[in-house]
């Protein structure tokens, strides 16, 4: 289900970009659009800001974000088949919630 107000540019791609939502959320909510943006650009850094602390992010209905560690490997360069060293690292993780999941697939009226 498309936002109310939401019409991709190019009808080939499915994706939202951030200015994209900025308007949707200016056109649904009555907003301007630099209303709109501070709105989107606090809820980003706010999110951003408590992944950098190792904090989790949950938005019922929508999903959780968190960071995950990944310890170091030896894998193997694929091109030449040499092995190579994998530094640890962590990287945000997204979990969709429950609801999300259920209007994906259809099993949730709108």
């Amino acid at each position: 289900m498309k936002p109310k107000g939401y019409e991709p540019r190019d009808r080939t791609r499915c994706e939202m970009t951030k200015g994209e939502l900025i308007e949707v959320i200016a056109q649904r909510d009555g907003f301007n659009l630099k209303k709109a943006e501070i709105v989107v650009n606090t809820i980003c850094d706010s999110m951003r800001e408590a992944l950098q602390k190792g904090e989790r992010v949950e938005i019922r209905g929508f999903g959780s974000f968190e960071v995950r560690e990944y310890n170091a490997y030896r894998g193997r360069n694929p091109k030449t088949g040499e092995e190579v060293y994998v530094r640890a690292k962590k990287a945000p993780f997204y979990k969709p919630g429950k609801e999300l999941r259920e209007r994906i697939n259809g099993s949730r009226k709108n």
